[in-house]
């Protein structure tokens, strides 16, 4: 997949092209049926499949007091819309320019102009341009004189769910510690990928050593506690089985922020310093609690641990 940073650096001869816009935060179930929807438009009239996002989520700029975490990274979210199979991905910097641009001029400028659009597909509550001016039914008005369609897409529900899946609803599973719910929105497992680094090395002293990652990862982690889950090495690309801990281990009460560490299920000598990791939640066991002495510390863990083992069919 194509990425472009800006319009301008979309060659002359690009296009047509069948686009999807949105913010496309955590590409959920929701985002992928529009891509989908791209892809199979775009292969019946032999044009490209572009998305069209930004480089964070607009409320950062717009009512910074009012954005959220972001459910991915924007290097992730990037990664994700790659393994859709799309042909390009358009990441435009939203600033004050941006922010300020008309919906009638951002038409013109990015879809017409620069990606040459057949059909624009957005959800049903997508707005763009300068105060949120632009609509799906703008859009429809501004087709006929620019040689575009419009598909709207309507919501995606999941069986059972009482409302639509959204990032909103991801972050409050995710507040929950629900990751098997926030696994169903996503459609794929909740995980984080940062960089191993070294720890105040408590687990080991325990008995049970632990990959710390970096407070630098790509992803929005769940509520503080204990979880079943995998720590796949980018290094080696093997699967391990792991118990999981987020949060500021209350107990000692000397870790400053909340961190995502992992033990593999037994391999007491793995050494995974320096690799690249990705910690993928399956299952919620038990949330972050202080407790009274080493003791009763070591025999929840080795508890987790067993959990953790039933939990992921390891016996």
């Amino acid at each position: 997949m194509i990425v472009f940073r800006d319009p301008s650096e979309i060659p002359a001869g690009f296009g047509p092209s069948v686009v999807a816009i949105g913010k496309f935060d955590g590409v959920h179930v929701g985002h992928r049926a529009v891509i989908e929807r791209t892809r199979v438009d775009a292969a019946t009239t032999g044009a490209k499949a572009v998305a069209v996002t930004f480089d964070r989520n607009p409320l950062e700029v717009l009512r910074p007091e009012l954005c959220p975490e972001n459910v991915v990274s924007l290097d992730r979210k990037i990664e994700l819309l790659g393994d859709l199979g799309l042909d390009a991905t358009l990441v435009l910097a939203f600033d004050r320019r941006l922010a300020s641009l008309a919906a009638e001029d951002f038409v013109r400028t990015v879809l017409v102009d620069a990606l040459h659009v057949t059909t624009v597909l957005v959800g049903r509550d997508f707005r763009f341009g300068r105060g949120g001016a632009g609509t799906p039914e703008l859009l429809r008005e501004l087709g006929p004189q620019h040689g575009f369609t419009v598909d709207v897409v309507d919501d995606v529900h999941i069986a059972g769910a009482r409302r639509r899946v959204s990032s909103t609803w991801i972050r409050e599973l995710l507040a929950a510690g629900d990751v098997a719910g926030a696994a169903q929105m996503l459609g794929r497992p909740v995980s984080v990928a940062g960089e191993v680094v070294h720890g105040l090395k408590r687990g080991r002293e325990l008995g049970f050593p632990t990959a710390n990652l970096s407070e630098h990862t790509d992803a929005l982690a769940p509520a503080e506690g204990v979880y079943a889950g995998w720590l796949v090495d980018h290094v080696t690309g093997i699967r391990h089985p792991a118990a999981i801990s987020v949060g500021t281990n209350p107990t000692f009460d000397d870790v400053e922020r909340s961190q995502v560490e992992a033990h593999v299920l037994g391999e007491s000598g793995l050494d995974l310093y320096g690799h690249r990791v990705t910690v993928e939640f399956t299952d919620h066991l038990r949330g972050m609690v202080a407790f009274e002495g080493m003791d009763a510390l070591v025999a929840q863990i080795a508890e987790d641990v067993t959990r953790a083992r039933t939990r992921l069919g390891l016996g």
